[in-house]
């Protein structure tokens, strides 16, 4: 470090004899650009003033942008690429809950993933739960398996426990069991299964049969943070997010997302200006039966657009009336949506667009894609579609030719997760490898012109980790290495790139000044620990942004660069998990831990062997999980 003005060390260039007002802010010089433009492909040198990218070239040619109050930043050969925009993901409330919750995200033995349970346990006070919410899949662990309701409570015999698996099922402690209030004689909800023993007892597994419900409602049983925690909180999740590169989001809202209340934080965070995240969100409307007064207040009160550049109102979803969704639990038949909902689904797309909103819409299969689309064909004869209001599908895991043909008719756009980085196997064991070998249909999507995003659904599906979704989107493998699709389904690194910067862009109308580096557009980039355009694929999910910057301001900084970000303050309360173990764990720093777990479920196999409980088949344990 050479002075205040200079973030790295940068031989050779001496701040030019220029006004202040001319130079750059921030100057990232010495790197491989990925603009993201076509004009301009890419660039050695990137600098920002007042927020904007104000020039990018050679070193040389930026030279002169160098004055006294400019940071300049050595990346020292690496890739710089824009900032990642994750079009669906969770963000408002998952900053709400993340300093409450222990990340099994990139955890690579479930050896360890109960060692950090049991250390936990020690740490949580009476009256808290310990919750371990999604992001995790068993196929993910080198054993293979889920965690057992007995391994639970030998971690935690006294500590309520619930450990959430996808959107198909919950683990729990008999002490969470009891917390909760569950006994023989509570009523299994609708859509939904608390599995008993053969003495009427709940035995701590909960089933989504297929509504996620139960699982919400029995997590929002647990204690909540305060004001003061979740303002940290959040402030923690966007550090987290924007160590991945991510440096703007399209929150998707959900269930027990109610507006305003829960939206108060990021609004105050925003105000204050220490949003480190650009959020575009979404008004979901919460219960059943009154969707539609939800959504004419909504429209009477707020309009999309509001907000800035930091936060703003995108519309509404993802969804409008209950009545139209469909679940994604692929462990269980697809859900037969109720006849007749059309009628009042209408209405809430007929409100929206009379009043200029655009919409969001969950639909998993092609049955509820075909469903909707003849409502907006009805309205397309008002004139109601293409309208100019930015519309798409989210999910769309089953959708077919013929639905893309007339969404591509009707304006619509898709955002698409990676949902079966974690649920593959599941579709695979329910509907068969021909059908997951286009399950979701991305080049089709693509090669028909759509308006196409990505992300990931996280926090309570998959990990919030992009470049996890980045390598299923290239490779079309789950997080355990199987298969899913062939080379006709796959897309290329920058075309999978353009999805998660220019995509999300172009659902919030943000196109113009977001997801690529050319002049005039945001100062959102991120420097990566490792080449995504080069390096092996199964390097991908272990990339991390080692400084992401947005507006111009270094949000997170690491390796050479310790120290250069903004201060955050320290995780709260203490005995947060997230101030023991952090988030998403990185997978090199568990190379030990999954050695062991690979051996001792070797010894396990063995064993059975001996008691014939299974034939003895020598298994590889050379698989892309423990690749990287």
């Amino acid at each position: 470090m050479t002075g205040p003005s200079t973030s790295m060390p940068v031989a050779g260039l001496v701040p030019a004899p220029r006004r202040e007002h001319g130079h750059a802010d921030l100057l990232v010089r010495n790197a491989k650009v990925f603009t993201g433009d076509p004009d301009r492909p890419g660039a050695r040198a990137v600098a920002i003033r007042d927020g904007r990218v104000a020039a990018l070239g050679d070193d040389h040619d930026l030279a002169h942008l160098v004055g006294p109050g400019t940071k300049v930043v050595d990346a020292l050969g690496r890739r710089v690429i824009p900032g990642l925009n994750d079009s669906h993901l969770h963000v408002i409330r998952g900053g709400l809950n993340y300093v409450l919750e222990l990340r099994w995200d990139g955890v690579r033995s479930l050896r360890h993933a109960l060692a950090m349970l049991r250390e936990q346990a020690g740490r949580t006070p009476k009256g808290q739960w310990i919750r371990v919410v999604g992001g995790w899949t068993a196929e993910q662990f080198a054993e293979r398996r889920m965690p057992t309701v007995a391994e639970l409570n030998a971690a935690a015999p006294d500590t309520p426990v619930f450990v959430l698996h996808l959107y198909q099922s919950a683990l729990m402690n008999r002490a969470a069991v009891k917390a909760a209030g569950f006994t023989r004689e509570t009523p299994d909800p609708r859509g939904g299964q608390i599995v008993r023993g053969r003495d009427g007892e709940p035995n701590g597994v909960l089933l989504a049969a297929p509504s996620a419900l139960i699982l919400y409602s029995t997590l929002a049983k647990a204690p909540a943070l305060d004001e003061a925690d979740k303002r940290t909180s959040t402030r923690h999740f966007l550090r987290e997010l924007n160590r991945f590169g991510l440096t703007s989001a399209v929150d998707a809202a959900g269930g027990f997302q109610n507006f305003p209340d829960n939206y108060a934080t990021v609004a105050d965070l925003a105000r204050s200006g220490e949003l480190t995240l650009r959020i575009a969100y979404h008004l979901f409307p919460q219960t059943a039966g009154q969707e539609l007064a939800d959504l004419k207040r909504w429209t009477e009160t707020v309009k999309p657009g509001d907000g800035d550049e930091w936060l703003r109102l995108n519309g509404a979803g993802e969804n409008l009336t209950w009545a139209a969704a469909d679940f994604e639990n692929f462990s269980e038949p697809r859900p037969e949506l109720a006849a007749g909902y059309e009628s009042e689904f209408e209405s809430a797309v007929r409100l929206l667009l009379e009043n200029g909103w655009g919409f969001r819409l969950h639909a998993t299969y092609d049955e509820t894609i075909r469903r909707d689309l003849a409502v907006f064909e009805k309205l397309a004869a008002e004139g109601l579609f293409p309208g100019g209001n930015r519309w798409l599908f989210d999910h769309a895991e089953t959708v077919t030719a013929d639905s893309l043909d007339r969404i591509a008719a009707l304006g619509g756009a898709l955002s698409v997760q990676n949902r079966m980085s974690f649920q593959g196997a599941a579709f695979l064991d329910r509907y068969g490898a021909e059908a997951a070998a286009h399950t979701p249909p991305v080049r089709a999507m693509l090669d028909r012109g759509l308006t196409v995003a990505a992300g990931t659904d996280a926090t309570r599906v998959s990990s919030y980790n992009p470049w996890v979704a980045l390598h299923w989107l290239v490779t079309g493998r789950t997080v355990g290495g199987t298969a899913l699709y062939p080379a006709g389904n796959l897309i290329d690194r920058a075309t999978a790139l353009g999805l998660y910067t220019r995509g999300g862009a172009r659902l919030t109308g943000e196109q113009d000044v977001k997801g690529v580096l050319r002049e005039g557009c945001y100062g959102d980039l991120a420097i990566l620990s490792d080449d995504f355009l080069t390096v092996p694929e199964d390097v991908i999910p272990d990339i991390e942004s080692v400084l992401t910057v947005v507006g111009g301001r270094i949000v997170y900084a690491t390796a050479e660069y310790e120290g250069l970000d903004e201060a955050v303050p320290p995780v709260s309360p203490e005995w947060s998990p997230v101030a023991r173990f952090g988030g998403y764990q990185s997978g090199a720093r568990q190379a030990s831990a999954v050695a062991e777990a690979v051996a001792e479920s070797e010894r396990h196999r063995r064993w059975r062997v001996a008691r014939g409980s299974v034939p003895d088949t020598t298994p590889s344990f050379v698989d892309p999980c423990f690749a990287h």
